[in-house]
């Protein structure tokens, strides 16, 4: 299994609203997806100053079932057009399980 973790943090100027988008929109890939095993995203719960501020956690069975997610057209709208514009910075890595 693939294990894909993403930490966004976002910029002083990004509204809440935005921000509930990017987990609104994020949460529409699943059905989308095969290979999928599970798939975890939430804001920073505060606990230690200097976090990133929204991380998004997601298993595959395999590498290609990944770059399924990774290029597929609804995902890549969701970069393009809700987390790109209010990312400061992203940081990523995938790593098997």
């Amino acid at each position: 299994m693939i294990r894909h973790v993403t930490l966004f943090a976002w910029i002083p100027e990004a509204t809440d609203e935005q921000k509930q988008r990017v987990a609104t929109e994020l949460m529409t890939l699943p059905p989308l997806l095969s290979g999928l095993r599970a798939f975890h995203i939430g804001p920073d719960a505060g606990i230690i100053e200097g976090n990133f501020d929204f991380a998004v956690v997601a298993d595959f069975d395999d590498a290609d079932s990944y770059l399924g997610y990774r290029n597929h057209p609804a995902h890549r709208v969701i970069i393009e057009q809700v987390t790109t514009p209010i990312a400061k910075e992203r940081v990523s890595v995938q790593y098997e399980i």
